[in-house]
């Protein structure tokens, strides 16, 4: 490695993470003291209320059972908190059995092509290329791709700035146009050369062994078409809402998706970072880049429809807890609702085509996994509309009841994302499981119901917005 490279890498060492790298410090602005603080009193407050309302619970519950419809939804909600006691516990359990894929060999790696790209990204790209060019990996065996997506700002020039630095490692492309993001990997897909491609996104910096961890998978298991990456919040530093989802992206990775694992189909390969075998891509290549839902072509969840498709195909979906990325998250709350609006989207539109083959003889071996994943995704969907109707009536006819009844809801179940990262973590920052969970139930709770009815919507509605690069 040249001096040049090494001499820029200290320029910007703050976004390259090291093998040890916790994005994490103890938070020591006051708002997030003061946060922390409310968020407890309030659900102390909450268990005081339903600890001397509870007569008033009594004759509610009562006064409800009594209706046909009360009794109705009383059975519906008993059910679904059985069926998602025993799904949690499922989950658990394969949890404890999951296990990474340790690194092979620097003879038996694969040669690996990775793919950025970038719109209206500024400055990040540059460190996202060097954190991936700092990579453990042997040089003769590692393809850097960078494809500007028609960015209207300074994303160019910063590949530039990285391609004077990293010479023939990189190699950079610009789409005459912003065509969106799917037809800038699929522009990757057929210039890369590797066994294996990976796909980062460029807002996302990665840890030294990332990238030989994240496609060892595919030398071990013959089966595999795709891995998914371990993805923490790299913007935590100050901004609220990133210290939430940080907490709940290790929920998310490091809990679901190793369970999802054990199962060999992991339900989504992150954008921020995912790998995919050659062969699996190429298959399933022309479909992807034609898929189009109610009549509109596809330009949301180019990740969750790859891996659907190489699911459909038979292939195992793994996820690598040890290879890590860290990206930017939304800071304020409008860019957070539109990246779950997205998400929401891409959710209800691959549910839909999992349906078509999950029930289906799609591969060899036990389905059963896929199919549970499969039926947990789905209630979640069909049961938001009937969940929302009952909360709003709850809220008009008991509105103490329910703010303090849901409050401690939350402070029981948040309890094991906030002791899981507790374990895996700092436990000063779990508590931000809480304030997450507050946040979701009474500002995110709108999300899924309308990403439902809008569905047939396109557009990536954040990477517009006026931020600070």
């Amino acid at each position: 490695m040249n001096s040049g490279f090494d001499n820029s890498t200290k320029n910007i060492s703050e976004a390259i993470p090291s093998k040890n790298f916790q994005p994490i410090k103890n938070p020591k602005n006051i708002w997030g003291i003061i946060v922390l603080l409310s968020t407890f009193i309030l659900m102390i407050g909450a268990a005081f209320l339903v600890f001397h309302l509870q007569s008033d619970f009594s004759a509610y519950n009562m006064e409800r059972m009594s209706t046909t419809w009360g009794f109705i939804f009383a059975m519906i909600a008993g059910a679904l908190f059985v069926y998602r006691a025993g799904f949690f516990v499922y989950n658990l359990y394969l949890y404890f059995r999951y296990k990474p894929i340790k690194s092979v060999s620097d003879e038996k790696l694969p040669s690996c092509t990775v793919i950025v790209p970038a719109y209206n990204e500024g400055k990040q790209v540059y460190a996202t290329l060097m954190s991936l060019a700092a990579s453990e990996y042997p040089e003769q065996k590692l393809q850097l791709l960078a494809i500007d997506d028609g960015s209207k700002d300074d994303t160019w020039h910063w590949m530039k700035e990285a391609k004077k630095i990293l010479g023939d490692r990189v190699a950079i492309y610009q789409q005459p146009e912003n065509k969106g993001k799917r037809h800038a990997l699929y522009r990757g897909f057929n210039l890369g050369t590797g066994e294996v491609f990976v796909t980062v996104d460029s807002d996302s910096v990665v840890n030294e062994d990332t990238l030989r961890n994240l496609v060892s998978p595919f030398i071990l298991n013959e089966k595999c078409g795709a891995v998914a990456g371990n993805i923490r919040v790299l913007n935590n530093q100050k901004a609220l809402l990133p210290k939430m989802l940080n907490v709940n992206f290790v929920l998310s990775f490091e809990f679901m998706r190793s369970a999802e694992s054990t199962l060999e189909s992991v339900l989504c390969t992150p954008g921020a970072l995912a790998a995919y075998r050659r062969t699996a891509v190429f298959e399933c290549l022309p479909e992807w880049i034609n898929q189009t839902f109610m009549g509109q072509a596809s330009d949301i969840g180019e990740d969750r429809a790859m891996t659907n498709m190489i699911l459909k195909r038979g292939n195992h979906v793994l996820f690598q807890r040890n290879a890590y990325a860290y990206t930017n998250v939304p800071e304020q709350y409008s860019g957070l609702y539109k990246m779950f609006i997205r998400w929401g989207r891409s959710n209800v539109r691959e549910n839909i085509a999992m349906s078509k083959y999950v029930f289906t003889n799609f591969r060899e071996g036990s389905k059963i996994g896929s199919r549970l994943l499969f039926i947990n995704q789905f209630l979640k969907i069909i049961m938001s509309y009937p969940l929302i109707f009952l909360m709003l009536f709850f809220v008009v006819s008991k509105p103490v009841l329910f703010i303090s009844s849901t409050l401690l809801s939350i402070f029981i179940f948040s309890s094991f994302p906030a002791l899981f990262y507790a374990k895996r973590y700092k436990s000063t920052e779990s508590f931000w499981a809480y304030t997450y969970s507050i946040l979701y139930t009474f500002g995110l709770f709108w999300i899924t119901p309308y990403a439902i009815a809008t569905a047939s919507k396109s557009g990536w509605l954040t990477r517009e917005l006026s931020v600070k690069k």
